[in-house]
């Protein structure tokens, strides 16, 4: 009897071990195709849309428009192939080609994004989103960028697609208005002269400065941190116009102990988003599709995603 109580104890937690190293799977996942660089059509972007399904990923979002492509394929050219993988297209990452917003540029702004938004369309994809950061040196400037985002989201609002902003780390750089550079984010504890506003980062203004029906946010978490600030308070500051993420760390998702996950994850989710992207950012090391299967790993073993 003591033999047997021993042998079945023996299996469960022989059991349990193995319950415990099983990967706990979750919801889809996204990522961003910039994360593969070269690689996603080094053996035909059929072959590499495939390798993205077979990796745990069920949608993307693009990167590389240009004269109404994606790298070498058409609008229609990729949303076949990625159809063909079971793959949905989500999202669209795009920049106009100008940095410098003016009202004189502002007609040209806008007819890009016309054109795109009609390119886009073939796709039916939910939302196309700028990722680059326009010249901000003054509160005036990130407002007048403001603006030029309404345009655009009511570009594509009418084409049924939700215009959005990506971050990177400088839009947590400061502006005052009549300023003529950017404060740093890496200068703490700044105060202006007396008499003067408090300064607000380039992101609290393009928030404040847009119209929530016209434009959203996608919150690159990496990119945040990098700025100097936590992600999960600006997911919950803003809940209704940060809706997408992007998942990011130094390299694979979850080497770097950087990151809480856990704590972003359930941020995002506690206001009823679903759509967000992993992205690596370095393209050129040969080894990116090992890093993409590495890191859908890591978010399918630990049980942060929702289905």
């Amino acid at each position: 009897m003591k033999g047997a109580s021993l042998l079945t104890l023996g299996a469960l937690f022989s059991n349990c071990a193995k319950a415990e190293a099983a990967p706990k799977g979750g919801g889809p996942l996204g990522l961003q195709i910039y994360s593969l660089g070269p690689e996603l059509s080094a053996n035909g972007l059929a072959e590499g849309l495939k390798r993205i399904k077979e990796s745990g990923y069920s949608y993307i979002e693009l990167a590389g428009y240009r004269d109404g492509k994606i790298g070498q394929a058409t609008m229609a050219e990729f949303k076949q192939l990625a159809d063909d993988a079971g793959i949905e297209i989500v999202s669209s990452h795009l920049n106009p080609p100008v940095r410098d917003y003016s009202k004189d540029n502002f007609e040209e702004i806008k007819d890009f994004w016309k054109k795109a938004t009609e390119d886009h369309s073939v796709l039916g994809l939910k939302y196309m989103v700028q990722p680059g950061l326009p010249n901000c040196n003054s509160a005036e400037d990130a407002q007048f960028v403001g603006e030029v985002f309404n345009a655009a989201g009511e570009i594509t609002k009418a084409a049924g697609i939700q215009f959005g902003y990506h971050n990177h780390n400088y839009e947590f750089n400061k502006l005052t208005p009549g300023g003529t550079e950017p404060i740093s984010f890496a200068i703490r504890g700044f105060r202006p002269a007396e008499g003067q506003p408090m300064p607000k980062t380039v992101e609290e203004i393009f928030i404040e400065s847009t119209d929530p029906s016209k434009v959203i946010f996608e919150l690159d978490v990496y990119w945040t941190v990098m700025g100097g600030q936590d992600p999960v308070e600006w997911i919950n500051k803003y809940a209704d116009r940060i809706q997408m993420l992007h998942i990011k760390d130094r390299l694979i998702l979850g080497d770097s102990g950087m990151m809480n996950f856990p704590k972003i994850f359930d941020a995002f989710y506690s206001h009823g988003h679903k759509y967000f992207f992993v992205e690596i950012e370095d393209t050129r090391s040969g080894i990116q599709f090992d890093r993409v299967k590495a890191s859908a790993d890591f978010l399918n073993n630990s049980g942060l995603v929702q289905k």
